[in-house]
């Protein structure tokens, strides 16, 4: 199937992916960017700490103000939150024009989505389209690592251990 005419790009823009990372009543650019580090990039962030709060649920009759980026940039200035979100965020924000079940939308709580990102390594993009376009050109050994590792997982049915890495390396040759 071609997406060359649409704003989805594999698994990034993939409606399951996308509603199981996100909330029941709105996105969460964490979750979103937790999943592409932790199932794609194998490289998971740390736990959050116990007494951090989460963002504010519109409920029937309670609308929250702002977007989910607004509330997450507030959320950063907490220097505890920062370091992690920083990995974190600009993954989820890539993925802002699907909503919470994966349709694709222009608005957030009637403003303009922004799905502009950075990396930390300064990498910048404009949407899931490009996104997926700078992993797969900058992070394709990751990719490789993590996916291969996740299907030796399933075929052996137990986790890995470090004398299963020279099998990873294997696949990850064999498949290039």
């Amino acid at each position: 199937v071609s997406l060359a005419a649409t704003p989805r790009r594999g698994i990034l823009g993939h409606g399951s992916i996308l509603t199981i990372t996100s909330n029941a009543m709105r996105t969460s650019p964490v979750k979103r960017g937790k999943y592409v580090l932790e199932a794609l990039l194998d490289d998971p962030p740390p736990p959050p700490p116990p007494d951090v709060p989460s963002l504010a649920e519109s409920t029937p009759g309670k609308r929250v103000e702002g977007t989910v980026r607004q509330q997450l940039e507030m959320h950063r200035q907490n220097p505890t939150c920062a370091g992690c979100h920083a990995r974190m965020d600009p993954l989820g924000f890539g993925l802002e024009h699907f909503d919470a079940v994966g349709a694709f939308r222009t608005k957030d709580n009637g403003v303009a989505v922004d799905a502009t990102g950075t990396l930390t390594s300064g990498e910048r993009f404009q949407g899931a389209a490009e996104l997926a376009e700078l992993l797969a050109r900058t992070k394709h050994e990751a990719f490789r690592r993590s996916l291969s590792s996740r299907l030796l997982i399933y075929a052996l049915g137990r986790g890995l251990a470090d004398a299963d890495d020279c099998a990873v390396d294997a696949v990850i040759a064999r498949a290039r």
